[in-house]
């Protein structure tokens, strides 16, 4: 999806490899200003590498850079100071109050934002006396945020910001991120949640081996597969036969079964006869619509976890 609004980021050809390993091979995409961009991938796809480039933590081995209207081979300090950044770890001081930790990063710039104010907006008001090493996983990533945003940045990457979080966490993230983007902040997001990326993209990048293998809005990508349903089903020893048995435009990955059901009455009586005569369970079956991991799947045969 290419949108009107001007770029705020923009990359052509990124390359990036370490040895015999392209970590990143060729990356083009631009990000227009006031969205919400994905790089969805699995571990390993390129994504982390991508914006530690961005970010000037490392440098490409070739490609075009533009932000912020420059064109640049390598990040630049000043625009490092435009930029808010959510690593994977935070690695902050155990000992230090969450409010002193806002404050030592609010000391790096210039014309930071009001502590108090940070914390109201990342909902640590409550927590502010409290040492990092009392805090749960949650609060520990609202307060990564708090940091990334001390600056007041108009460009804010978050790289992977809800791994290892509780649903009720991811779901505080959530609403942060969406608030950023209201407050027309353009943010720049990883993750290998791909229910992740549906709730919180304007568009995403799918990545797999260093490359970008597909690219739009959520629903523009999963309209690609039609509107058929799927009907999943686990299937971890599935005999030989009984796979060729199965309905016409089965796909089979990491144990499971999607079965595609333009008519899915008809599919799902065929899928049950099936069961039967092949005495196989239809272990944790669920019927959906097409989602971004179908997507990843269609294209390289595997799902985005794991």
């Amino acid at each position: 999806m290419e949108s009107e609004r001007a770029p705020l980021l923009a990359v052509r050809d990124l390359r990036k490899s370490y040895g015999s390993v392209r970590a990143v091979d060729g990356v083009s995409f631009a990000v227009p200003a006031g969205t919400v961009f994905t790089l969805l991938g699995p571990n390993g796809a390129g994504k982390t590498t991508t914006l530690e480039i961005l970010e000037g933590i490392r440098d490409a081995d070739s490609g075009e850079i533009e932000m912020f209207g420059m064109r640049v081979r390598k990040v630049t300090r000043e625009m490092k100071g435009r930029m808010g950044v959510l690593l994977q770890e935070g690695g902050f001081e155990p000992y230090l109050r969450v409010r002193e930790v806002l404050a030592l990063f609010a000391s790096f710039f210039d014309r930071p934002r009001p502590v108090s104010e940070v914390l109201t907006e990342v909902s640590l008001e409550d927590k502010a006396g409290a040492m990092v090493r009392h805090l749960s996983s949650g609060q520990k990533q609202r307060l990564a945020l708090g940091a990334a945003l001390i600056n007041d940045p108009d460009l804010v990457f978050l790289d992977e910001p809800t791994t290892g979080l509780d649903p009720q966490a991811r779901r505080n993230i959530w609403a942060i991120v969406e608030r950023l983007k209201h407050e027309g902040k353009t943010i720049v997001l990883t993750t290998h949640y791909m229910e992740e990326a549906e709730a919180l993209s304007d568009d995403v990048c799918i990545m797999d081996l260093g490359r970008v293998i597909a690219r739009g809005s959520p629903r523009e990508l999963t309209s690609r597969l039609g509107q058929d349903s799927f009907i999943e089903f686990d299937a971890p020893e599935l005999p030989a036969a009984a796979w060729a048995a199965l309905p016409g435009g089965a796909r089979r990955a990491d144990g499971a079964v999607a079965v595609n059901a333009p008519d899915l009455v008809g599919t799902l009586d065929a899928l049950l006869t099936w069961s039967r005569e092949h005495g196989v369970p239809l272990q944790n079956m669920t019927v959906r619509q097409p989602n971004l991991e179908d997507v990843f799947l269609s294209l390289t045969g595997r799902r985005l976890r794991g």
